[in-house]
């Protein structure tokens, strides 16, 4: 164990030595190494954090959540929007029978939306999304309360003209969250007291509960003024357990079975998975991956090369030396090791540069994207398997070549 600590020491001081004797040459010969590393680290790093953050997007949608609506979730040129446009809305009653009809159900809840203006004395916000829900919508979309409370289910129940507004609303129309709570807005010429705020949530990537420009409100009181057509869904949440997949496969029974459709008839509504965005998401982020590692493999290739002729030249460089140390009885692993371990040395210097540099790139990036781009642990550990394995195969024919040297020929070389 201390000849193994020794040789490691040893190696990582030469590999410096090394480093600060011939600066330009071993710097140019890293740099592919050190490009190699950005590359992939930096892809990997923006793309992971990416993927992460809309994950974290979609799981807000509802954590095992199933959405019955007239649309299948999609787009595009190709979408198939004549197949549904004639389809019913998912209606209110439909809660019920479903939370009857479907064992597997946690939650069920009901939300109309809509979009207009919100006033308050001579202010007014246009673009504001308003919610009708019913009492189980906070059960299955989580919501984080930050002055005030939420609606009550007496409130629910009566229909009670209060509503929940976004941090943005109540920071413009107010001047501050605090400063909300009791006060009196105005939605199409109804009047609504503001009971509760909800904590600043910030911008997504891909818009859906986009609650810091919104207002929630008890549905019976919203549908006095909401049209429903096309704007109605039903969000139903599994039990503990019970898998996205056998939830929907039951629910589509139970959804067959309200509708009364007879076996011949095709499905009149739909049954949307929140969990298959994400598989989507990681279908995406793959070649975007693959594009960063064929970069990353030209650039690691080059630095291989240079930091093999480096070895070559160590090699050339110390020939006395390893014959002394054979000749005072080092073995031929012993010698291989010294110089496949500076080799690694010399990669992991080049690769902590890259990495020095993906950490730059990761601030500039949060800064402009408004959320956090990561080297997570499992990357750097990837950086320094790279740099490793790059080091051994750069340095395995120069130390091949140092282990096999005749002793006497060596220190006769000098």
């Amino acid at each position: 164990m201390r000849r193994t600590l020794e040789i490691i020491v040893s190696s990582f001081k030469m590999a410096m030595q090394e480093l600060w004797k011939n600066k330009l040459r071993t710097f140019l010969s890293l740099f592919g190494i050190t490009i190699g590393i950005f590359c992939i680290i930096g892809v990997l790093a923006t793309v992971n954090s990416l993927e992460h953050n809309i994950k974290n997007e979609i799981k807000a949608f509802g954590n095992n959540t199933i959405y019955v609506m007239k649309f299948e979730f999609g787009g595009g040129m190709d979408y198939p929007w004549w197949k549904y446009v004639n389809r019913p809305d998912p209606k209110y009653t439909e809660v019920s029978q479903i939370s009857a009809r479907t064992p597997s159900a946690n939650f069920v809840a009901y939300a109309i939306n809509t979009n207009g203006t919100v006033e308050f004395g001579n202010s007014s916000l246009d673009g504001v999304t308003y919610y009708g829900v019913t009492d189980q919508f906070s059960d299955i979309q989580s919501l984080i309360i930050g002055n005030g409370r939420y609606i009550t289910e007496s409130e629910f129940a009566h229909a009670e003209n209060v509503v929940v507004v976004g941090n943005d609303i109540a920071e413009k129309l107010f001047g501050a969250p605090e400063l909300a709570i009791d006060k009196m807005l105005s939605v199409k010429g109804r009047k609504m007291q503001v009971i509760g705020v909800i904590k600043k949530q910030g911008q997504g990537m891909l818009g859906g509960w986009q609650f810091d420009a919104s207002i929630i409100m008890p549905y019976k009181y919203a549908r006095t003024f909401i049209n429903e057509q096309n704007s109605g869904f039903i969000m139903v949440q599994g039990k503990e357990g019970v898998t996205t997949t056998a939830l929907k496969d039951e629910l589509k029974g139970t959804m067959r079975a309200v509708r009364r459709l007879k076996p011949v008839q095709d499905d009149n509504f739909a049954l949307n998975d929140v969990n298959e965005f994400s598989d989507a998401i990681s279908s995406v982020f793959g070649p975007m991956n693959m594009i960063g590692w064929f970069i990353a493999g030209i650039s690691l290739i080059v630095g291989m090369f240079g930091v093999a002729n480096i070895m070559f030249v160590t090699v050339k460089e110390r020939t006395s030396q390893i014959g002394l140390k054979k000749a005072v009885g080092a073995k031929n692993r012993v010698i291989m090791a010294e110089f496949l371990l500076e080799s690694s040395f010399l990669c992991i210097i080049g690769g902590m540069i890259g990495l020095l540099l993906v950490f730059v790139l990761t601030q500039i990036l949060s800064n402009a994207l408004h959320f956090p781009i990561y080297i997570s642990t499992k990357n750097f550990a990837i950086a320094i398997f790279i740099c490793i394995l790059v080091g051994v195969l750069a340095g395995i024919i120069p130390a091949s070549q140092a282990a096999r040297m005749d002793p006497v020929v060596a220190i006769r070389s000098k």
